[in-house]
């Protein structure tokens, strides 16, 4: 019970600690209309879509609306994962990728992915999920030079972000893994492949039904892609 205690002693004492060597978040939104204006991307864009949001929490971070900015079960799988020496399968909520698209752009190491959970963390308390949803989507990369959702919709689909049908949501938030390796213009068949998983994570999350899964995958990734170029009307 007392090595319990000075344990638990011991967590809480770092904790404070590391909460309070990492910087405020409350710059969060002007360094993401920094980021933003660096790529020529508006800030704030348009609002987040219910389609791209659905397919985004469904593939990167599910329990995203309930958690604490850190998901212990996501963390407990990726350090369980290190130990059987499959490597990282991946454990970084919404509020992690965001903190590390703000603060620690460009820097790797436990240090810095520690920090990235305390940041996250601060984020989940600091701003509303839809206020997350839409700094994140202004920022982030994907791929093809598009940076922020509104340039990414209109440049692969020559269509505004509220206009996204499902299967196009899907490929976009597909992108955000891996933006230079699943881009639907260069890379078709891999763009098409994470379709197929970001689609399959909506039906697991009860967003679409398995009819309507097959609708979206019935539609081919060079069909979504025919009017690329860019939005003719802002």
């Amino acid at each position: 019970m007392l090595a319990l205690a000075g344990c638990c002693a011991v967590a809480i004492t770092a904790g404070a600690v590391l909460v309070l060597i990492t910087p405020p978040v409350g710059n969060a939104e002007a360094i993401a209309r920094r980021e933003a204006g660096r790529h020529h991307a508006a800030f704030p864009g348009p609002p987040v879509p219910a389609r791209f949001a659905a397919a985004l929490v469904a593939t990167e971070d599910h329990r995203f609306y309930s958690e604490p900015g850190v998901d212990p079960f996501a963390i407990a799988r990726v350090l369980l994962a290190h130990l059987a020496g499959r490597g990282d399968q991946g454990g970084a909520t919404l509020y992690q990728q965001l903190a590390k698209l703000l603060y620690t752009p460009g820097r790797a190491g436990l240090p810095v992915e520690v920090e990235q959970v305390v940041l996250g963390i601060k984020l989940k308390f600091s701003y509303p999920a839809a206020q997350i949803l839409r700094m994140y989507a202004d920022v982030v990369y994907f791929g093809n030079g598009y940076y922020g959702l509104r340039q990414a919709s209109c440049g692969y689909f020559g269509r505004p972000p509220g206009r996204l049908s499902w299967p196009q949501a899907a490929l976009l938030a597909g992108l955000v893994q891996a933006p230079t390796a699943y881009d639907p213009l260069v890379h078709p068949g891999l763009a098409r492949a994470r379709e197929e998983h970001v689609i399959g994570r909506l039906v697991a999350t009860g967003v679409l039904s398995t009819r309507q899964a097959a609708a979206a995958l019935a539609v081919p990734v060079s069909r979504l892609t025919a009017a690329a170029g860019g939005c003719r009307a802002p």
